[in-house]
């Protein structure tokens, strides 16, 4: 076989391989921010994240200019019955086909240390990071009133 006809077979090859690769995909659907008053140094942000791809994902990190450090966090109740929101160095899990909801009181996007006050009615940009899937911008609307997802919590 010459090296000409060798090459094509690989190109062909590869091309009947990579089409199919598995991937993740993500959506990110009913995204809102919110802080608990004016003066907050803090603030939170819920979404349903899904993944519309044919294998398994993790958000891991996100980045926003509206505060000095942004982290995943949780809530989750200690010995004596308290809950107790924490970092969630290890990222949530976004199952193949999955959807995993970031909610007041459970998961959710932690901003510590607002450059700016969240304002109801403006947008927030961030950056959602994933394990597998490319990354994620988007503009969050700011929304005070909101009253769904159980409790404040972050």
């Amino acid at each position: 076989m010459s090296i000409k006809a060798a090459a094509l077979a690989v190109a062909i090859t590869l091309g009947f391989i990579l089409p199919g690769a598995a991937k993740a995909e993500m959506i990110i659907e009913d995204a809102y921010a919110r802080s608990a008053s004016p003066v907050a140094q803090t603030g939170a942000a819920f979404m349903a994240i899904t993944n519309n791809g044919d294998i398994d994902d993790r958000m891991v990190s996100v980045s926003s200019d509206a505060a000095a450090r942004v982290e995943l966090h949780t809530h989750l109740q200690d010995g004596n019955g308290v809950m107790r929101m924490v970092e969630v160095e290890d990222g949530f899990p976004v199952a193949a086909g999955e959807t995993h909801m970031l909610a007041r009181g459970g998961d959710h996007i932690m901003f510590m240390g607002l450059t700016a006050p969240f304002v109801h009615g403006d947008e927030i940009e961030v950056t959602i990071r994933f394990e597998h899937a490319d990354p994620v911008t988007v503009r969050i609307p700011v929304d005070l009133e909101r009253q769904d997802h159980g409790s404040m919590g972050g």
